[in-house]
């Protein structure tokens, strides 16, 4: 078996607090349901014929452009006026480091390991995601989805991962708290580890580097 050269790490979930934390704070602060937003982005997606927040982590989709449309959908749904405005400044501040997760990569950045982060995002969130952990400090490959026009889990954002921290397929190991995720990565030949938490994913990652 071809031995691992490079860890790959998803940034929200992985690296941070789990996102449901966020969504669940972002309800409770605007009195938004998870379940109305779901129904919003689904009836735009009839409406434009593509998902609204695939179109805004690939960048064909500004923020302001769709959080304008979502705001709009949800006040003709919930019947009040609703404004998803200061939607990224809300979920940041309840989206938290994983310090345990971060120390464990800095080990690996020591012993040698190629480190990257993959993930899906928004452009105009850049300096927001950034701000929450050392990514700089730590990952020597960064690609969001926003700035090169493909997402999670289409197979094109994990050829552009490994081209650029260039290892082959074989050589690199993926950890991400989405299933499906990891799912595509392993249907072109990585090795990947699916975050349900921190003690799991660690040993997990352990196994599969030994």
């Amino acid at each position: 078996m071809t031995r691992i050269e490079a860890v790959i790490s998803d940034f929200g979930g992985v690296l941070t607090s789990p996102l449901i934390e966020s969504y669940t704070a972002v309800q409770e602060s605007s009195g938004v349901p998870m379940e109305a937003l779901g129904k919003a982005m689904a009836a735009i997606m009839d409406r434009d014929g593509s998902h609204p927040l695939f179109e805004l982590e690939t960048g064909r989709l500004s923020e302001t452009r769709f959080l304008d449309e979502l705001s709009s959908e949800l006040t003709g749904q919930l019947g009040r006026e609703v404004s998803m405005h200061d939607f990224g400044h809300r979920f940041f501040e309840n989206l938290h480091p994983n310090e345990r997760m971060l120390d464990f990569m800095r080990g690996l950045r020591d012993q040698g390991y190629k480190l990257g982060i993959c993930t899906n995002n928004v452009r105009e969130w850049e300096p927001l995601w950034r701000a929450k952990v050392p990514v700089d400090e730590i990952f020597s490959v960064v690609v969001d989805s926003a700035f090169v026009g493909a997402r999670k889990p289409e197979p094109r954002i994990y050829e552009i991962t490994l081209e650029r921290l260039g290892v082959p397929a074989q050589a690199a190991l993926l950890i991400d708290d989405i299933e499906l995720n990891c799912t595509a990565a392993r249907d072109l030949g990585l090795r990947a580890v699916w975050f349900r938490d921190t003690d799991q994913a660690i040993a997990e990652i352990e196994e599969q580097l030994r």
